[in-house]
């Protein structure tokens, strides 16, 4: 019997390990958690996620441990408009309750997938003592896995930030591919999570696997 695996069954190294990048998860309290895109569009209607109320939930956790270890938060929220799905002033664009902003919880508004583009969300960091080169890791969470999640980690990595995005805080929607089949939405987010990591970020499965 043939054992030998073939070429393109086999995993390509990755970028991050051909530049030398670090793929030690941060420790919770010294990095800043970024929750992106909570918002309850994504739990019914016509964006709603596969997994989101899970997902929600994870977000729920890890967020308790952030304020419990003293970590900054910051929420990021995207407005699309009045009468839009993304309509912040409604409950259907509000961030969902399970993880609400606390008072002094910072909230940068955006409307492009990519959190630092023409935010304040690179200015807010700052101000939290988590620049660029820092040393203070962003943690991120929050929809969708394959949109503003991985944006938001391409945009702090071209930042010099080293981003973490925890998976099960994560979710996403199956979409249509080009060639007109329905891709599900669990290897959507499997993809989007494994583009993350060739180059832009580190992926941990859960919240209780980001060290404290």
């Amino acid at each position: 019997m043939n054992t030998n695996t073939p070429e393109t069954h086999r995993p390509s190294t990755t970028l991050r390990d051909v530049v030398g990048l670090d793929n030690r998860p941060p420790r919770l309290s010294e990095s800043v958690l970024v929750m992106i895109d909570f918002q309850n569009t994504y739990r019914s209607g016509v964006m709603a996620l596969d997994g989101a109320d899970e997902a929600v939930a994870a977000g729920a956790r890890l967020l308790a441990r952030a304020r419990a270890a003293g970590t900054p938060v910051v929420h990021v929220i995207n407005d699309g408009g009045a009468g839009t799905p993304y309509d912040i002033r409604a409950h259907i664009g509000a961030i969902s309750d399970e993880v609400a902003p606390l008072d002094g919880e910072p909230v940068v508004v955006k409307r492009f997938p990519n959190s630092f583009h023409a935010t304040e969300l690179e200015k807010t960091l700052t101000g939290l003592g988590a620049a660029p080169g820092s040393g203070r890791d962003l943690v991120l969470a929050g929809f969708m896995t394959h949109m503003c999640v991985n944006h938001t980690a391409q945009g702090a990595f071209n930042l010099g930030y080293r981003p973490t995005v925890v998976a099960d805080a994560t979710a996403t929607r199956p979409l249509t591919t080009p060639d007109g089949t329905v891709l599900p939405a669990a290897t959507l987010h499997t993809a989007a999570l494994t583009a993350i990591t060739d180059l832009f970020g580190v992926v941990v499965p859960t919240v209780e696997a980001l060290p404290a």
